[in-house]
């Protein structure tokens, strides 16, 4: 694996994770995790390259081992799928030359993206997500928010306790990452029009974090739905979640 560095739309320094050498696969991780979380650490990187792909893990602002600055200008409406953007520019590819994946956050933002026409990927695949955390993120940042905001004060009962452990384990700068959360707006559900690509939208059994994944599935003009084990935090963690992701890549390719 290599990592480098480029700088994004705002002069933003955006590390870059390589796996592989094939058909290149971008990988957008989730929120307060990064691309050894959720792409590296449980090996679905190395089944992608096994697989004959290169995978290509950004790491968000505010999020590994990238930049966290905490300048409210360097946080715009949309930042994370400006960021996307900028690194589908930093490595020259066209409409149509790479394949898309994100979990959570990473699906939050991929979904933006091809909605709104910014991004063209062959094949899309997102994880973890399900209509609400689409069209009320608004609600979904506020649980954040209060992470955040009662950092010190949240303890072993509450709802709020798992996340802030989390938090708390990658390290995440809480000034650059509740900037961040202000900076990302809901989803026009009618927009999912757009994303006419083969798209997989795989989740956990019990992750219903992020409402319903069947119902986001039926808004996609041409995709599929498979189910892996676990909940939200934990389905990042099992090999079927990387096994969907390899298949339905290399399926008709």
């Amino acid at each position: 694996m290599t990592t480098e560095h480029f700088h994004s739309f705002d002069g933003t320094r955006l590390a870059v994770h390589r796996m592989g050498e094939g058909a290149p696969v971008i990988l957008l991780h989730g929120l307060f995790s990064s691309s050894d979380m959720n792409w590296i650490k449980w090996g679905h990187a190395a089944r992608l390259a096994e697989a004959g792909f290169e995978a290509i893990m950004l790491d968000f602002r505010v999020h590994g081992e990238s930049d966290a600055p905490t300048d409210p200008t360097n946080y715009p409406s949309g930042v994370l799928v400006r960021d996307a953007v900028a690194l589908v520019e930093h490595l020259g590819l066209q409409d149509g030359e790479y394949d898309l994946v994100g979990f959570s956050l990473g699906s939050r933002t991929s979904l933006h993206a091809v909605a709104t026409q910014v991004l063209s990927p062959r094949k899309l695949v997102v994880c973890g997500m399900g209509v609400s955390g689409l069209s009320e993120w608004q609600k979904r940042a506020a649980f954040f928010k209060r992470v955040i905001d009662e950092f010190d004060t949240i303890e072993r009962g509450d709802p709020a306790y798992f996340s802030r452990q989390f938090l708390k384990s990658q390290g995440v700068d809480r000034v650059a990452a509740r900037l961040l959360l202000d900076a990302m707006g809901d989803l026009d559900l009618a927009a999912l029009a757009n994303v006419t690509m083969p798209a997989l939208v795989a989740c956990g059994v019990d992750d219903q974090d992020n409402g319903s994944a069947t119902e986001l599935t039926e808004l996609l003009p041409n995709a599929t739905y498979e189910e892996v084990p676990g909940a939200h935090l934990d389905s990042a963690t099992k090999p079927q979640l990387g096994a969907a992701i390899v298949d339905f890549l290399l399926d008709g390719s």
